[in-house]
Parts: C-alpha cells; sequence; structure tokens
C-alpha cells in the first residue's frame, strides 16, 4: 500500500511506506544465512573438495602406506573403524573454518558493518552465521561419506546417532568459530585457537584410535574432551561400537551447544569487540 499525495501542479506520485518487519527478521535472517552459503559455495573447490581430498589421504596413508589393512580393531577392519572418526572430523573443521574466517575477514577489513547496520537482532545473527558454517560442515561431511564408500564397506548401525553427532558437532564448532572470531583481533590470534586448541582436541579424542589404548591418566582427560564424545557417538552410529554410552554423548553435546549459543549470543548482543 502506498500513499498518493499531489504536487500544487496537481501531479499524483506515489511515496513506498516503510517495510513492516514484526518481531522476526526472517527475510534478512535467510539472506545472511545464504550470503554465508554461498560464500563458500562459490569456492567449491578450495572449501568442500579440497578437505575431501585431504581425508582421503589420510585414510589411505594410515591403512596401506602404515600397513594397516589387514589389522582388526573392535571387530572391524582399520579403514572401517577409521572413516567415521575421518568424516566426522573433517566436519567440525571446516564448520569452525567457515564463520571463523567469514567473520574475521570482516572485521579486519572493515566491512562487519555491513552486517551490523541492517535491522538484524543479536538472535539472528547469531542463528544465520551458526548455521551457515553448520551448513558447510555438513554437505562436507556427506560428500566424505560418498567418497569414502567408494574405497571402504560403510556400515551404518544407527542412522539417527549419525545425524545428531553430524549436526550437532557442526553446530558447535561452528558457534566456536564466530566466539573465536569475534574474540580475535587479527589472523595471528585465530591461528592461535585452531592450532593450539582446535586441532590438538580433534587428534586426541579418538580420531585414530580408540581411548582404551592410553594410558588411565590419559584416558581420564579424554573422556573430559567434548570432541571425544561427538567423534565416538558418532563412530557409534556407523559400528555400533564405543567406549562411552550413546546417552551420555548426546547429552553433553546438547548442553555444550546451548552453552556456546548464548555465549555468542550474549557476545553479539553487546557488541563485543564488533562495535567500535
Amino acid at each position: 500500500m502506498t500513499d498518493t499525495p499531489a504536487t500544487p501542479s496537481g501531479a499524483v506520485f506515489s511515496v513506498p511506506l516503510p517495510r513492516t518487519i514484526g518481531r522476526v527478521n526472517w527475510r534478512g535472517l535467510w539472506e545472511l544465512y545464504m550470503k554465508e552459503v554461498r560464500r563458500f559455495w562459490k569456492v567449491i573447490v578450495q572449501t568442500v573438495a579440497a578437505p575431501v581430498i585431504t581425508s582421503l589421504m589420510f585414510l589411505l596413508v594410515m591403512v596401506f602406506a602404515f600397513g594397516r589393512a589387514n589389522v582388526m580393531v573392535g571387530g572391524y577392519h582399520f579403514a572401517e573403524f577409521l572413516v567415521p572418526g575421518l568424516v566426522i572430523m573433517t566436519m567440525i573443521q571446516n564448520a569452525f573454518a567457515n564463520t571463523s574466517s567469514s567473520i574475521l575477514v570482516a572485521k579486519v577489513q572493515g566491512n562487519i558493518v555491513d552486517v551490523l547496520m541492517p535491522p538484524l537482532s543479536a538472535l539472528e545473527l547469531t542463528i544465520a552465521w551458526i548455521m551457515g558454517g553448520a551448513t558447510r560442515g555438513v554437505i562436507v561431511g556427506i560428500t566424505c561419506v560418498a567418497v569414502m564408500g567408494l574405497f571402504v564397506e560403510l556400515h551404518f548401525h544407527n542412522i539417527w546417532l549419525i545425524l545428531f553427532h553430524g549436526l550437532a558437532g557442526s553446530l558447535f564448532m561452528s558457534a566456536m568459530g564466530v566466539i573465536g572470531a569475534i574474540w580475535a583481533d587479527k589472523f595471528d590470534h585465530m591461528a592461535a585457537v585452531t592450532n593450539f586448541v582446535v586441532t590438538p582436541l580433534t587428534f586426541l579424542s579418538g580420531t585414530f584410535y580408540t581411548i582404551d589404548r592410553l594410558p588411565e591418566w590419559a584416558q581420564f582427560i579424554a573422556h573430559y574432551n567434548p570432541f571425544f564424545y561427538n567423534i565416538d557417538g558418532f563412530r557409534y552410529g556407523f559400528l555400533g561400537q564405543q567406549p562411552s554410552q550413546p546417552l551420555l554423548g548426546v547429552v553433553v553435546l546438547t548442553a555444550l551447544n546451548l552453552a556456546l549459543f548464548v555465549l555468542t549470543y550474549q557476545m553479539i548482543k553487546r557488541g563485543y569487540k564488533l562495535k567500535a
């Protein structure tokens, strides 16, 4: 609907009324989410194909170069045991990379204001950013499973646990990426988070081995590593065997996602290192 005031000469022109957004800016939320998706989709060779190829190289080196093709782990060939760990590790690392790089680059280049100025609430920004990173993680995971299925026989013990841990892991690492990028002032800060937090925790969580092979003190520490529950539960969805209880992993990841979501929302709402 528009008003149609008349000029002194009698001509009539239309004046558009302001758009009514409502309590939730669904259009803005969707556009920001799609911006994050298009951002990695335009360079899909770098953001999707490259991680999948890297995971495949891990598989080939760990299984064949190290002579473990005939090694059995929990009643499965080592390659069948390894695939779920590689898939979820690749998923969560790429979910983290998507949000951390997107926000940090915008901060460094000074165009973060283009996202903060539109009528988007802190909640809408939080949801769009986190879902954008999780989408990349899920797409990478699906591609990994499809490619590795050409080389290794895959087993599907509980599809619901696979879906839950794949999505929950991508969400919590996407939120971690947002938090890290907001905190970081330069790329060196982000590299420190990746090299000294994300990579060690993923590699020391049972991706390439079962934790019962570790010393008791190391097993004790592993049970306080949230990545362990993510990788362990995801592998259970494929193979039906894991050291921990499936329900415990669901509880841990649900609580972790809620805590990180609230923290991300509060940081954005307060404009922490986002607003001058």
